[in-house]
């Protein structure tokens, strides 16, 4: 059995935000788990090359929108799942950080941060 807590992790600054990695590789469950922040005002061009994602808010407002422009409304009790290695975009509102707590399968080295400065997708 693993038991953790969020203060027993490390935050990671990923980019435009936190990430405390609550569960990585070295723990042998075979996917991550993620409590991170997104900071309120910033939008990331993200896409994971190598992992699917799915997040689920806890708090905080914002839009993911796909790669053909359709946008999507996030919001506490909202989940979106990158099921294709999905190209998308992440804002959060100008006026709150966005939380979500993600699962990456398989599982995150714990460490991984993205490249925002220039204008195409980071991934990893």
């Amino acid at each position: 059995m693993i038991i953790k807590r969020q203060t027993d992790t490390k935050a990671v600054l990923w980019g435009n935000g936190s990430s405390h990695r609550l569960l990585t590789i070295d723990d042998d469950a075979g996917y991550t788990i993620t409590d991170t922040i997104i900071w309120a005002g910033t939008t990331s061009k993200l896409q994971y090359r190598n992992h699917i994602e799915s997040c689920y808010c806890i708090s905080g407002r914002g839009w993911v929108e796909e790669v053909n422009g359709t946008q999507h409304r996030i919001e506490p009790g909202t989940l979106y799942a990158l099921d294709d290695h999905d190209a998308h975009t992440l804002s959060a509102d100008i006026d709150q950080d966005l939380r979500l707590i993600c699962i990456f399968f398989p599982a995150l080295q714990g460490d991984e941060t993205h490249d925002l400065l220039d204008d195409s997708h980071s991934a990893y």
